[in-house]
């Protein structure tokens, strides 16, 4: 096992640097110290190379050209995941505001949230997993968010070619922590859409979305709807289901309440698998809500998938979004003294 690092590029007048850990099974994940995105999950093909499971790029300037930026391609999204209805919440009775940067409403922490920063990193190494470690800093002078929060992402790749994400955060005064990953999954190594991709997902409902795609409140049955991945469907079949119902989006953008892995079965919350390979990916997350986006109509230039609709999927493990304003489905305050941690884990099968 090994772990490396190289100059990715220069963004922002800081060098943009690429850490890639790898296992004794040629299976190699790549972290970038900016935005803490995932660069690459490099696994073994059937022809003596490698294919990356990822949405990703080869230079840092794909990932933050502005006609790209929608996408949050590989990013770490915090201080909060989703968005917050107008930009504003309470917590323990006393109001906050803070800026949009999508409409009226906030989006993934706002426009200089943790997706937008670089991380101090170390690295770790032992006989059965390698480590990158991701620390950053973050206070209202930059975010306009309450309390100085400090996030800690560790990235670990195990010898059973497994990768955990954990998220770690500690403020000095009450605030939000809802981190996630915005990586983008297609499997197949080759085909230019994930329509041949198989999602199994552990949900009942979705969320109901107004036309700002800010939830209601109410929770929608997926049975019998082309929300209904309770069995293994394939994404091409619901997609066109999709569209057929009208969905102006042309694919998903959605929510789905799913049963947290750390309870009961411990079963994954998400299972995507490319039909044609046979690739397979476990996803297990400890909190309950399920962000799936099928990247409808992003055209975005410069990764490793030919531009167009549907050439990858997120799959968003969180907190349900816009809970402050709906303490149904949660609770993503931080509170001083008292830390949060939270996980994502994902197993790989060939």
């Amino acid at each position: 096992m090994k772990i490396e690092n190289e100059k990715f590029g220069t963004y922002a007048g800081q060098d943009v640097i690429k850490y890639t850990l790898t296992n004794d099974n040629n299976v190699s994940i790549s972290v970038l110290n900016f935005a803490g995105i995932w660069q690459s999950y490099m696994v073994p093909n059937t022809r003596g190379g490698r294919v990356n499971l990822l949405l990703g790029a080869d230079n840092i300037e794909a990932y933050v050209n502005p006609k790209n930026a929608p996408l949050y391609v590989g990013r770490i999204i915090g201080r909060f995941g989703g968005r917050i209805a107008k930009g504003q919440f309470d917590i323990d009775g006393e109001s906050y505001q803070i800026p949009a940067n999508e409409g009226e409403n906030t989006l993934h922490g706002g426009a200089n949230g943790f997706s937008n920063h670089f991380y101090d990193v170390a690295t770790s190494q032992d006989q059965d997993k390698l480590q990158v470690i991701l620390t950053a800093t973050i206070g209202p002078e930059t975010d306009q968010l309450p309390g100085q929060e400090t996030m800690k992402v560790t990235y670990t790749l195990a010898s059973d070619n497994s990768v955990t994400i954990d998220f770690n955060g500690q403020s000095d005064q009450k605030t939000l922590f809802n981190p996630t990953t915005h990586a983008y999954w297609n499997l197949s190594g080759e085909a230019a859409t994930i329509q041949g991709h198989v999602l199994t997902l552990n949900s009942t409902y979705h969320l109901e979305l107004d036309d700002e795609k800010i939830p209601t409140g109410r929770k929608l049955v997926n049975r019998n709807t082309p929300f209904d991945f309770s069995h293994p469907t394939v994404m091409g079949t619901a997609l066109q289901e999709l569209q057929e119902q009208g969905v102006p989006e042309g694919g998903f953008d959605d929510i789905f309440v799913v049963l947290p892995s750390n309870r009961l079965a411990h079963e994954p919350v998400a299972t995507l698998m490319d039909a044609a390979t046979g690739r397979k990916i476990k996803m297990y997350s400890d909190r309950n809500g399920l962000v799936v986006y099928t990247a409808n109509g992003q055209h975005a230039e410069g990764f490793n998938r030919p531009a167009g609709q549907w050439f990858a999927m997120a799959l968003e493990g969180q907190t349900l979004p816009d809970t402050p304003h709906h303490p149904q489905f949660g609770d993503v305050s931080l509170r001083p003294g008292y830390p949060q941690h939270y996980q994502i884990r994902y197993e790989y099968f060939a």
